[in-house]
């Protein structure tokens, strides 16, 4: 994973993580829209970016390189944060390592990946995402917490230290927190405390309900009233679940002997919290609540890393590993083409090559032109990355719940790109966005051709 750091490959978000930086290292106090031109609110701004933000206002590091020194603390944070967790559910000196290879490769025999999701090839392409660092400090909320409440720990500064995490982790990647929520919920569950530790719980979450309510760079709460574009998107995890994750099944039957074991066990509290609001999007339209899969998944993979090491009879334990081994291998085989993110896919032989998919090459060759805030006509997918060298694009690549105009901004660019749009029009809709530059589309009177990229892309000037 540190290689695929070094290579950095682009899919997905990035763009939007990047464009974040460039926003925050223009200006850490009114940085605007990350992808238009347009003074709102993002829920990108979090804490964590933030940081990162100072981090690249203060350096001449680019904003690539500021988000490889993220996701190498992502990972320290996440790789520590299993550790720690996991120590306070065994305490056998493999049953770490072993949750660590569960977490990667306990998934399903086809290829899945989105942003908050551990798989490894998920991992390769969100690791300098915010959702990683969420889930590395989820971890170690979960081994704060549950060390918390088994000393029934007195001291205030502690449990308001944990209602501060929570609430930066909710900041930070919404939907982690989420997961980060259910698993508190379900340590908290466990253990059964006594008034005194839920009166010091409560205050700690208080704190963090207030840090949520005063985050200057947007809107927490306004989040819940987001529109149907974000379930439509979240849709698809509802779909294909057997292939996706079918090898977690063995989680869930170890997930079984434990409760038969202990009804009060956390891990499958958190198992059965995670199903129910899964189960409740599906049933409600609400397709978003979908991310909350992790929490369905990760403790089904815990345990099965923690039945192998469990106490029990040793015939017991090494059919159970066997099966492990096997659905590892399983696993680690359909993500063989993660590799490809380190050597390339010519450095691979022919059967994983077949399960590599290639990263997005980037708008690199537009910056001689595109400066910072120029804004760009660009259908959907450019728009996904122009952002992240300094740009602005008419419509948004992504889904905006803070920017009002957001629909009308989508139909300008679909008219401007319409083949039945006259160029009168055209010239109209480029003057009322102060476009500058325009990716693609046809040939007009009042653009000049600047540069032709990759597949032939022509980057037009307007009025050059």
């Amino acid at each position: 994973m540190l290689l695929v750091v070094v290579r950095l490959p682009w899919a997905g978000d990035l763009g939007m993580h990047a464009a974040t930086l460039q926003r925050l290292r223009h200006s850490l106090l009114h940085p605007g829209n990350p992808l238009v031109d347009a003074d709102t609110p993002s829920p990108y701004y979090s804490p964590w970016m933030l940081l990162l933000g100072c981090v690249a206002r203060v350096t001449s590091l680019s904003v690539f390189q500021v988000l490889r020194v993220g996701a190498v603390v992502g990972l320290a944070l996440l790789v520590g944060g299993v550790w720690r967790y996991v120590r306070t559910l065994s305490a056998h000196r493999a049953a770490p390592a072993l949750a660590l290879l569960c977490l990667l490769f306990l998934w399903g025999p086809v290829l899945f990946e989105w942003s908050g999701f551990l798989g490894l090839n998920s991992l390769a392409l969100t690791v300098a995402y915010p959702s990683v660092l969420s889930l590395g400090l989820s971890f170690h909320l979960w081994a704060w917490l549950t060390h918390a409440l088994r000393g029934g720990e007195r001291r205030w500064r502690v449990w308001l230290g944990l209602g501060l995490l929570w609430g930066v982790i909710l900041l930070c990647h919404q939907f982690t927190g989420v997961v980060a929520s259910l698993g508190a919920l379900a340590t908290v569950l466990s253990a059964r405390p006594g008034r005194a530790v839920l009166l010091r719980l409560g205050c700690g979450v208080v704190l963090g309900v207030v840090l949520l309510g005063v985050w200057p760079y947007y809107d927490f709460f306004a989040l819940f009233s987001a529109g149907a574009d974000l379930e439509a998107i979240h849709r698809s995890l509802y779909t294909g679940l057997a292939g996706r994750f079918g090898l977690v099944l063995l989680g869930v039957v170890a997930l079984v002997a434990r409760w038969r074991r202990d009804r009060w066990d956390a891990l499958a509290l958190f198992f059965v919290l995670g199903v129910l609001v899964f189960a409740a999007g599906g049933l409600t339209g609400h397709y978003s609540w979908g991310r909350a899969l992790p929490a369905v998944l990760i403790p089904a993979q815990l345990a099965a890393a923690l039945e192998a090491v469990s106490r029990g009879r040793r015939g017991a334990r090494l059919g159970w590993a066997w099966a492990l081994g096997a659905a590892l291998l399983v696993g680690a085989w359909t993500q063989a083409g993660t590799l490809g993110y380190v050597t390339g896919r010519s450095a691979l032989p022919g059967a994983v090559a077949a399960k590599y998919r290639e990263p997005w090459r980037g708008y690199q060759w537009v910056t001689p032109w595109v400066k910072y805030g120029d804004v760009v006509m660009a259908r959907t997918f450019p728009a996904r990355q122009l952002p992240a060298y300094g740009g602005y694009t008419v419509a948004p690549g992504y889904p905006d719940v803070f920017l009002p105009d957001a629909g009308a901004r989508d139909a300008a660019v679909r008219r401007y790109f319409s083949a039945t749009t006259s160029a009168g029009e055209r010239l109209s809709l480029l003057k009322r966005y102060g476009v500058r530059f325009v990716l693609g589309g046809p040939a007009e009177p009042f653009l000049h051709r600047v540069a032709v990229g990759p597949g032939g892309q022509a980057l037009y000037e307007v009025g050059g």
